[in-house]
């Protein structure tokens, strides 16, 4: 029988559930030696397939943060060939990230010709027409940072990139491309709107992310 949402905070929580959640956040971080630390302290028994690809998956996630795009799809391909190929946004996103390390460089007779030869084509389907203007924007400035499109260029977006393809991978992998945390935490949301509606509470404010880490 499903627990009333008003009782929640009496119920036990088993201490295996809180490690499985500590745990499925390290494997999905790519913690490597975290993990063997954590497993070790923990007595956990080490999940068959937690280690599938963990490195290669580490090792693409920082070129790409670090705006080594080509590598990061290079290493992508190995391993997963077709995962670009069926994720065109993901392939633009990396192969932007380039261009737009080409043009933070001042290498922009590069950053044209890269342009014409990997994103133009992506010029023939409209959602990525104004992504496209807009990194092209970015060569009129001697100053590309101070941009009305700089964002492009932030370690920002980087990073929304590289999570992006390392949701990917895993999902490629037959592997959980969410953490139990990340999938708790939208659970708590639904539960807290539910709670909101049946009390009548309508000034309750939204679920915080920053506030629920706090708690």
């Amino acid at each position: 029988m499903d627990v009333d949402p008003r009782h929640y905070e009496h119920v036990a929580i088993n201490d295996n559930d809180i490690r499985n959640v500590v745990l499925s956040y390290l494997v999905h971080n790519c913690f490597n030696e975290t993990v063997e630390s954590f497993i070790t302290s923990t007595g956990m028994k080490q999940p068959a397939d937690y280690l599938e690809g963990m490195e290669k998956r580490k090792r693409i996630f920082h070129f790409a943060v670090e705006g080594n795009a080509l590598k990061a799809i290079e290493l992508t391909n190995q391993l997963a060939h077709d995962l670009l190929e069926k994720n065109e946004d993901l392939h633009f996103d990396l192969l932007s990230i380039h261009f737009g390390e080409l043009v933070r460089s001042r290498k922009c007779t590069e950053a044209l010709e890269f342009a014409m030869t990997k994103l133009a084509p992506f010029g023939k389907v409209q959602k990525y027409i104004e992504k496209l203007e807009d990194f092209m924007a970015l060569l009129a400035y001697e100053e590309p940072d101070k941009s009305p499109t700089f964002h492009l260029l932030s370690l920002d977006y980087r990073q929304q990139v590289a999570d992006s393809l390392n949701r990917a991978i895993l999902a490629h992998m037959k592997l959980p491309s969410y953490t139990a945390m990340e999938r708790l935490i939208q659970q708590t949301t639904v539960v807290r709107q539910c709670l909101s509606q049946e009390l009548g509470k309508d000034g309750l404010p939204p679920f915080s992310l920053e506030d629920f880490l706090k708690s």
